[in-house]
């Protein structure tokens, strides 16, 4: 069994983490072994100096029992996180004590320091890495296990598009956010008597404001999937907003969305995984839809809110039972894994399978295109989360 585990989280963090991070530590210490927290993701791992033998607690620190009790008490990441990608990595963030031999790239290039990453690993004396992250972080983590480091990934992402994983820590709860936000929501819009847009998270898969518009009831909902006829939209919001006794109507509608023929709403520089800011969509919907319809808007983005606070029962479930499983792949010794929830069981699947394809939306399913409404083609045989 493996004596030394270490821990992290990359990309987003979402409510759950610090409860899946508590689990692991409180479990290897029932089963003797030490867990070592990597601090802010892949960031801490290169940016630890192994030539250094005195402590270096802003990268790496070891976790016990009794220091983190309470962290599950609280959303986010007690860890911290990054989007680093040290396989890919930008100049001002190279790590100043790494010798530039053997590097055969310009200067301004970005670099791959996984070699310094591996010897970095031997120094800490890792025997198991659990990483805990997106489809982003896991890649990374799959490339490791491929240069045979023992690895059991953990997927987390409110976007719940990790492939291979049915459920991700983070998405019910920001799914009860969502759902949340949008009924306080209905007060203002339904006040004013307007038409409300709601934007929500969601990059690829449009899941989350799909799931939240089934379970909020909004008159309208637009997911990344299906591009959109602006005019449509406007007239079926219109109509849903003269046959609402309070005169007001409601569309969700994902960050990752675009209209027919149109791109999606990015901004900034690429990150280190290659992604484009998202956001905006909303806006730009609301905008239109002023002048198309000559009604007023109220335009609101939950963005980071959807992923803010403590995770709900749900979410601790599925971060503690995933920990939970983690751990009993250690104790039979086992690597190269992934945990993951299929067909409402818990199971694990190898640690590549993150990256070998989309998990996005069934829309034949789930989603009716021409109305633009989460739409149940039939509910027998399906799990909780419709998937």
């Amino acid at each position: 069994m493996a004596k030394t585990i270490g821990i992290l989280t990359g990309g987003g963090d979402v409510p759950g983490l610090n409860a899946c991070i508590k689990t692991v530590v409180w479990r290897a210490e029932e089963m003797g072994a030490r867990v070592l927290g990597i601090r802010r993701g892949w960031h801490g791992l290169l940016h630890f100096n192994p030539e250094d033998d005195a402590p270096q607690p802003l990268h790496v620190v070891e976790l016990q029992k009794t220091a983190i009790r309470a962290v599950d008490r609280s959303g986010g990441t007690f860890l911290h996180t990054s989007r680093t990608n040290p396989a890919l990595v930008v100049p001002a963030q190279f790590p100043d004590f790494v010798s530039e031999d053997g590097y055969k790239i310009k200067k301004d290039q970005k670099r791959d320091y996984t070699g310094h990453i591996l010897n970095v690993l031997e120094k800490l004396g890792i025997d198991l890495l659990l990483p805990i992250g997106g489809d982003d972080t896991l890649s990374y983590a799959a490339h490791l296990h491929q240069k045979g480091v023992p690895v059991i990934s953990i997927p987390k992402t409110m976007d719940n598009d990790v492939f291979g994983t049915d459920i991700c820590i983070g998405f019910s709860t920001a799914v009860t956010r969502s759902v949340d936000f949008i009924t306080a929501l209905r007060s203002n819009v339904g006040s004013h008597e307007r038409i409300g847009v709601v934007e929500l998270f969601g990059r690829h898969s449009g899941e989350t404001s799909l799931m939240a518009a089934h379970l909020a009831g909004v008159d309208r909902a637009v997911i990344s999937e299906v591009p959109f006829d602006m005019e449509r939209l406007a007239r079926l919001l219109l109509k849903d907003k003269k046959s609402n006794p309070s005169n007001y109507s409601i569309l969700s509608i994902s960050e990752g969305a675009h209209m027919r023929g149109g791109e999606k709403v990015q901004y900034g520089s690429p990150d280190a995984y290659g992604h484009l800011k998202l956001g905006g969509i909303g806006f730009v919907v609301s905008e239109a839809l002023k002048k198309i319809t000559g009604e007023r808007t109220i335009y609101q983005q939950v963005a980071y809110l959807m992923r803010s606070g403590a995770p709900d029962a749900l979410d601790r479930m599925v971060a503690i039972s995933f920990a939970n499983l983690a751990m009993e792949l250690l104790g039979k010794n086992q690597s190269g894994r992934m945990v993951a929830l299929r067909h409402g069981n818990y199971t694990h699947v190898p640690a590549t399978t993150a990256v070998e394809g989309k998990k996005t939306v069934d829309v034949d399913e789930l989603y009716d295109k021409e109305t633009y409404r989460p739409k149940v083609k039939s509910m027998l045989g399906k799990p909780m989360f419709l998937y």
